[in-house]
């Protein structure tokens, strides 16, 4: 079972980050405390995160709900494969959603993967395995190892949230691309999924107008 890193791990891990790198200080400066976004895993958590992309909160919550309900009250690899996926539509899922649930249902029970013990492989098999099943990008496999596994070191490069906030710490006139995203934080090692969740942190802070970006010329 994931077990979320405690508050006193992740106050260390800041100090660690601002300290290796001063750009990383500013947002470690200005955001306040926060838990690690611990989620339910296996195959339940997995496809959660499939139904919940590209729709808004609320939508998410709703379908979520709906497909929970019409599941039988329990999210399964077997129970999803018991239904076709006109049906699996019925309860709010877009048909490649639908899909993609099934196809990792399927990569469940013929043992192509074992979502219940992950934690047997390291990062990088890790993001290899999830992402050989269809429908699941490296994004998807990054964020899931982080909020439903609680990994400390994994960094999804190409979120477009993170990437915006890294220009705002280095003052860059542009967002890093996937690629330069991932080579800069090679330096927060290896605490990248901590530095991860302290700038967004940092941006949602700014986006709701709590934290008051200053000024980003260098």
């Amino acid at each position: 079972m994931a077990v979320a890193p405690t508050p006193a791990q992740i106050a260390a891990a800041r100090d660690s980050l601002a300290a290796a790198d001063p750009a990383l200080a500013r947002a470690h400066a200005q955001t306040p405390v926060f838990e690690w976004r611990l989620r339910p895993g296996g195959y339940e958590g997995l496809f959660r995160m499939i139904v919940e992309q590209q729709v808004s909160v609320a939508a998410a919550a709703s379908i979520w709900a709906r497909t929970v309900e019409g599941l039988g009250g329990e999210v399964t690899a077997q129970a999803v494969l018991a239904r076709d996926v006109e049906t699996l539509r019925t309860f709010g899922l877009s048909g490649q959603k639908a899909r993609y649930g099934r196809e990792i249902a399927l990569a469940q029970v013929e043992g192509r993967i074992d979502l219940e013990h992950m934690q047997t492989l390291s990062d990088e098999a890790a993001i290899a395995a999830l992402t050989a099943i269809k429908g699941v990008g490296k994004w998807t496999a990054e964020t899931y190892l982080m909020f439903c596994e609680g990994r400390l070191d994994v960094f999804p490069g190409g979120d477009v949230a993170l990437q915006e906030a890294m220009r705002w710490a280095d003052r860059a006139d542009m967002r890093p691309r996937e690629k330069q995203a991932y080579a800069r934080a090679e330096i927060w090692r290896p605490w990248r999924g901590v530095a991860a969740h302290l700038l967004w942190g940092w941006y949602g802070g700014v986006r709701r107008g709590e934290i008051v970006l200053e000024d980003l010329t260098p």
